[in-house]
């Protein structure tokens, strides 16, 4: 078969299968067109779920008579001119294929009046780039897409369409993403002449908590943090929900740069991360954030459809994410008010701080609130918090709200319930602690910040502990005696099957030593010895601190149950264990009020 140049209208065709998969894709490239010519206004008219119709009319700067055709033109566009531009992107579409590719498989009719002009003007399109005879016609400064029988001429892909309230679910979908996204923008979809949505400009910070409450609920920003740190030229803003505010499935996830919604792998292991140590399992973040930085660090030109990106400096936009959430998170401790708060921007220098691992510091107002009671109440309890929660008692009264000033938090003590839960009465109810729960997230924060000084502090054991392991687990403790010792374990090879342990992490004072070491070396085992125990540190020290924390069933006095209140106040992300279950709830006082119908 003989080489031959395909016609435009096939070639447009072609195209039309990379970005146009279905009404929701038609109204993602219009939309950004509209957006792109500074509309202040949008209004989205569909029929049929957008198989029927799909007419978008905004009131942008609008297209010169001469250039309607261009328009309908393959690789013709406004937004760039040069490689340079192409490599610093600033307009969210710029490829010059959306209104042809979408001529080629539906019916279009653009209508464009600029400022200047006298009137509107009206052309035709067919995917075939030829023919354009333009029109006369009425319209307001800015410009009209109708496109009409999707697919009509090509019966195949029409037959992939699913049903109209499928096809317009998506096509909500894309219309709610594209309003996050520009909360300066009106934006008005009627479906079948009924309207759906009608998203007013947000120029204040509760007009655009209001605009992000109609797309994932209110109950999405009541269980979020509002977030905004700045480095070195990165900005991240936006809002995060509380671990315990997680869904099943990412559907709930809108991450943007510089106002583009991206599906980015990156962005995505670095938020993942940020959560890995307070998500349950299996369960899925929920966010609404803005990353903004210089265009020319980002490639938008990886994909057709422009939802993937390439990032020039990867590793640094990385970081910069994973730290900044991971701070943000931080503020997340027991006792803290619940619903929205704000974690401040703050300019740090991005050099210094990725390079120091301290990249970024947070000033969150949830902490402000609770961190100075906390310090007052944890005096009284100085020599408790020293030593091991699992040492014997201390004889004593628990420090009662009378004496010591305003209630703190999480309140004081009253109960041991089934010597596994904390009965704590604060100022507005009644608190009820996971102890073994709660106490393995002190034990966890408290390791992970000794061992990020350089050495988890030891304990040099009175009569060291023989073991007996595997030769394999013997070697393997010969060849990371370093490591070890930076865990807070002292331990030596006597002979093929046998380690001495003369030191543990004074964190860990009384646990079953045996028991200990043998489960740490299974985790660095299962890991493989090619890695190095730094890579999975984090998770040695979450064994490590379940080891340490205190059994459910051990009665504990109420001295160390109060001591334990003040450690969790004090303690980030301990608002959850280190397997991302809850460590604390609250009944307030209304609410018991309403179990007994009290004021009714």
């Amino acid at each position: 078969m003989p080489i031959r140049k395909l016609p435009p209208q096939l070639v447009n065709q072609i195209a039309a299968g990379e970005v146009i998969e279905r009404p929701a894709s038609i109204v993602k490239e219009l939309v950004e067109n509209s957006l792109d010519s500074g509309a202040g206004r949008i209004t989205i008219d569909v029929e049929h779920g957008g198989v029927r119709l799909i007419r978008v009319v905004d009131d942008g700067s609008g297209i010169e008579k001469d250039e309607l055709p261009l328009a309908l033109s393959r690789h013709a566009t406004s937004k760039i001119a040069s490689l340079d531009d192409l490599q610093e992107v600033r307009s969210m579409g710029f490829r010059g294929e959306a209104l042809p590719s979408i001529s080629a498989v539906a019916r279009l009719t653009l209508v464009s009046r600029t400022g200047s002009a006298g009137s509107a003007w009206r052309v035709n399109a067919d995917g075939t780039e030829k023919g354009f005879d333009l029109v006369p016609d009425s319209l307001p400064c800015g410009t009209s897409v109708e496109v009409r029988d999707l697919f009509y001429n090509i019966p195949a892909r029409r037959k992939f369409l699913r049903t109209e309230k499928t096809e317009f679910a998506h096509l909500e979908s894309v219309v709610k993403k594209l309003g996050l996204s520009r909360f300066d923008v009106d934006l008005v979809l009627n479906h079948n002449r009924k309207p759906v949505l009608n998203l007013s400009v947000a120029s204040s910070d509760a007009a655009r908590e209001k605009r992000v409450a109609g797309v994932l609920g209110s109950a999405f920003l009541e269980n979020s943090l509002a977030v905004e740190f700045e480095a070195s030229g990165l900005v991240l803003s936006g809002w995060i929900a509380l671990p315990t505010f997680s869904r099943s499935q990412a559907d709930m996830q809108y991450f943007y740069i510089n106002g583009r919604l991206v599906r980015d792998k990156l962005l995505n292991h670095a938020v993942r991360q940020a959560y890995k140590d307070v998500l349950f399992h299996g369960r899925q973040p929920v966010f609404v954030l803005y990353l903004t930085l210089d265009p020319g660090l980002v490639d938008v030109n990886a994909h057709p459809s422009k939802l993937e990106v390439r990032f020039r400096e990867s590793r640094l936009v990385h970081d910069f994410v994973y730290r900044a959430l991971q701070r943000a998170l931080a503020s997340t401790r027991a006792g803290a008010d619940s619903g929205l708060e704000t974690v401040e921007r703050e300019s740090v220098s991005i050099a210094e701080d990725i390079h120091a691992m301290g990249f970024l510091r947070t000033g969150a107002s949830r902490q402000s609130s609770l961190a100075l009671p906390a310090r007052e109440q944890m005096q009284a309890y100085t020599a408790l918090v020293e030593q091991s929660l699992l040492s014997d008692p201390v004889p004593g009264e628990s420090i009662q709200a009378g004496e010591a000033g305003a209630i703190p938090p999480l309140g004081y003590a009253i109960a041991h319930l089934h010597n596994i839960y904390i009965l704590a009465e604060s100022g507005n109810g009644l608190i009820l602690v996971d102890a073994h729960a709660a106490h393995e997230r002190v034990t966890y924060e408290k390791l992970k910040k000794q061992y990020s000084e350089g050495k988890v502090p030891e304990q040099t054991l009175l009569l060291p502990v023989r073991l007996k392991v595997s030769q394999s687990d013997a070697e393997l403790a010969l060849g990371m005696v370093d490591q070890f010792r930076k865990l807070g374990f002292e331990i030596d090879r006597l002979d093929l099957e046998t380690l001495m342990v003369r030191s543990i992490p004074v964190q860990l004072a009384n646990v079953d030593v045996s028991v200990l070491v043998r489960d740490v070396l299974s985790d660095i085992q299962a890991k493989g010895s090619s890695y190095r125990i730094q890579d999975t540190a984090n998770e040695l020290l979450a064994s490590m601190a379940c080891h340490g924390a205190i059994r459910a069933k051990r009665r504990l006095t109420r001295d160390e149950m109060n001591a334990l209140l003040r450690e969790m106040e004090a303690t980030d992300y301990s608002g959850q264990c280190n397997h991302g279950r809850p460590t604390w709830v609250e009944l307030t006082s209304k609410e018991l009020d309403q179990f007994f119908l009290r004021g009714q």
